[in-house]
């Protein structure tokens, strides 16, 4: 039987680091995959040659096009509101454009239910209560999600997440091959995501990881240098963690992509992990 689900993500590229092989997974099953955007993603770092002319976010919702493309996705839908950024505090709003960060939640929640409705959706992709590392975009994702499957009545809900000590492990696998920025700290995540206790389902993707890779490739503007979180040792802008990531040979990069997590709020957690996306449901 085919469904309907609806990945909710904060920008531009999270759906190609959290969700995207599951995506292709679905899409390949014949399901319907709808990839919905809260942000342009246009405070995101970039080269100071794509941010230049102010248009960093229409290149960003572009990228997500072919990357929904890579991924057998039906639909790309933007909620109109603009990327709060990383920094200490969210800039300014632009003319008649509010960052996400400060969108009324029952405004934020209705346009996204307004997309669970018309796409009949069966299940919503979204993020676990920390925002995964904590974006303040991500956390609202979060608080948004859970608002709109109960205003559109959506019957399930699934928070994307990766159990803690898997992404430590991941990153001391990568930094075999790719020395991160010095001031990347890889202890913060030991804080972030979900418990291992919390997860209820982890999804084989290694049939789909070079759509995948694929979707990661999409996003050009977030492999190139920008600003303070991508300057090496030298003072040059260096590469994002996702070139790191791109860098990493097939076999490891199999290894470390080849499987996605989520938690469902309505299952007690330290249960049986579920390994198909549909187990679980009522």
């Amino acid at each position: 039987m085919s469904r309907t689900i609806v990945a909710f993500h904060a920008h531009p590229d999270d759906e190609a680091l959290l969700t995207a092989g599951t995506m292709a997974r679905l899409a390949d099953d014949g399901h319907r995959v709808v990839l919905v955007l809260a942000t342009d993603g246009g405070a995101g770092l970039a080269s100071e040659a794509l941010r230049a002319d102010g248009r960093l976010g229409e290149r960003r919702l572009v990228e997500a096009e072919r990357s929904a493309q890579a991924l057998g996705v039906a639909r790309v839908e933007w909620l109109g509101y603009a990327d709060s950024g990383s920094g200490p505090a969210p800039g300014p709003d632009a003319p008649g454009v509010t960052r996400f960060c400060r969108a009324p939640l029952e405004e934020a929640a209705e346009r996204l239910a307004a997309v669970l409705r018309t796409e009949r959706a069966d299940l919503l992709l979204s993020y676990d209560a920390n925002g995964g590392y904590g974006h303040r975009d991500h956390v609202r994702v979060h608080e948004v999600g859970a608002r709109a499957a109960e205003i559109a009545a959506t019957p399930r809900v699934l928070e994307a997440t990766i159990p803690r000590d898997a992404i430590v492990r991941a990153v001391r696998l990568a930094a075999r091959v790719y020395r991160f920025p010095a001031e990347f700290d890889p202890t913060s995540l030991e804080r972030a995501f979900s418990a291992r206790a919390d997860v209820t389902h982890r999804i084989s993707v290694r049939r789909h990881v070079a759509a995948k890779r694929a979707s990661m490739r999409a996003h050009a503007s977030q492999a190139t240098g920008g600003g303070a979180a991508a300057v090496g040792a030298g003072g040059q802008t260096g590469d994002r963690t996702l070139a790191a990531f791109l860098r990493i040979p097939r076999p490891l990069y199999d290894l470390v992509f080849g499987r996605e997590w989520f938690r469902d709020p309505s299952l007690p957690p330290g249960g049986r992990v579920r390994t198909e996306i549909f187990e679980g449901e009522a």
